[in-house]
């Protein structure tokens, strides 16, 4: 029987990229033990020209290539799931069309599935050569603090690259939840999965989006929406706060019945009043941003709005 294989690829402003991507898969088709490669690629409201690239893919190869275009940009997540709602292969794959994900990999994935078993084969970094030392750095940390804080394991470098079983795939989308980070969702639903580990790869064109600020405020989603260590963080915070405080009460009006001294400097007032309210502040913060989630979660908004599907 033969097996389709769902290509989900989100594009952001991909323009130089997709004719080379396209070409590379294509060329790695002939080893896929005969199955059909469908492409579907999204279209996250790029301001390029990417959405006409994609008009004349789908001409060149209507049957295989599929695209989704969003009415704005909803972001990499939000492209991820609808392409996966649209998927009816076998097996589905994820990638980035700016072939960092090594296409060749697609073969001893789909071996991995077929012959060993594994339910998901997905793919790590060994190494990020070529990213700036800051980027690495926060990154690692990243990954060290929330398999600290977190039930959900998520490894070190792990792309999301990945060929998956449709009953993972069904599982993935049984989790229709608007704040989405797909590393922790892909950990969380389990089932068998193997990692194939490659080096790290420069995009063949173009520029990333992902800037600093970025990754850092999707690392923040990622802790919120699989810990609530930072809920705890804030009670403890606070009762430390409360504790220093009281005893700090306490030694003044010692210190003022044995020795009469009177209570100087309002400097030294000011500098607690300020600390306790920054630490205040600093837990309404994490208390707010998990109330945030709670609101945009309550509201029910759709996850993407589509323009255009062919």
């Amino acid at each position: 029987m033969v097996k389709t294989i769902s290509l989900v690829v989100p594009c952001f402003n991909e323009e130089e990229t997709l004719p080379l991507f396209y070409k590379a898969l294509q060329q790695v088709k002939p080893a896929l033990r005969g199955a059909v490669l469908e492409y579907w690629f999204v279209n996250d409201g790029s301001r390029d020209n990417t959405l006409a690239e994609l008009r004349q893919l789908q001409q060149k190869d209507p049957q295989q290539v599929h695209y989704i275009s969003f009415s704005r940009n909803f972001g990499k997540e939000a492209a991820l799931y609808a392409g996966l709602q649209a998927t009816t292969g076998d097996y589905v794959a994820v990638m980035d069309a700016d072939l960092q994900d090594p296409p060749e990999q697609l073969t001893e994935m789909l071996a991995g599935i077929e012959d060993e078993g594994y339910d998901v084969v997905g793919t790590r970094r060994v190494n990020r050569e070529g990213e700036p030392a800051i980027r690495s750095f926060f990154s690692n940390a990243f990954y060290w603090f929330i398999n600290k804080i977190s039930s959900t394991p998520i490894q070190s470098g792990v792309r999301d690259f990945r060929l998956m079983t449709r009953q993972v795939v069904d599982a993935i989308l049984a989790m229709p939840e608007y704040n989405r980070f797909s590393k922790g969702i892909f950990s969380w639903v389990g089932f068998k999965t193997k990692y194939l580990s490659y080096q790290n790869r420069d995009r063949v064109a173009g520029s990333t989006s992902w800037s600093f600020w970025k990754l850092f405020s999707y690392s923040l989603d990622g802790i919120v929406d699989f810990s609530d260590a930072p809920l705890v963080l804030a009670s403890f915070i606070g009762i430390a706060s409360f504790i220093v405080a009281l005893l700090a009460m306490i030694f003044i009006i010692v210190r003022k019945m044995i020795f009469g001294d009177p209570v100087m400097g309002w400097a030294s007032l000011a500098s607690i009043v300020l600390m306790i309210g920054g630490l205040q502040l600093f837990c309404l913060g994490i208390v707010g941003k998990y109330i945030g989630n709670i609101y945009l979660e309550a509201k029910h908004r759709p996850i993407y709005i589509i323009k255009e599907k062919k």
